[in-house]
């Protein structure tokens, strides 16, 4: 049975990207070996969405209030790239990942099934 999902974050610099998980994000972690850090990322879900091309996967964040939760993480220190925008699935910024890239914050609006 399956009993969890364990998502990866490539980054080319590592221990900032694992710093920020854990000092902006506050996520519970446990050190796997030598600082190899694994984060507790709470409920998650699953979409399918059809390609345009070759399959890829992508990891978003979800919150409850978009506006509160980039006050809160700008505060810690969190990067946002642009501004947040309205999408037909819900208000959406792009949150810099140090070492890691853009990674998608967003308010839904649709039903979320991370709590059924």
């Amino acid at each position: 049975m399956i009993t969890a999902v364990h998502t990866l974050v490539y980054a080319t610099d590592a221990d900032a990207a694992r710093a920020f998980f854990r000092d902006v994000l506050e996520w519970p972690n446990v050190d796997a070996h030598d600082g190899w850090l694994i984060f507790r990322t709470g409920p998650s879900e699953l979409g399918v969405h059809p390609a345009d091309g070759a399959p890829s996967h992508e990891i978003s964040l979800m919150c409850d209030d978009l506006d509160a939760t980039m006050a809160e993480l700008a505060a810690k220190g969190a990067e946002f790239t642009g501004e947040p925008e309205a999408r037909a699935f819900g208000r959406t910024v792009a949150m810099k990942v140090p070492g890691a890239g853009d990674i998608l914050l967003y308010q839904p609006r649709h039903p979320v099934a991370y709590d059924l």
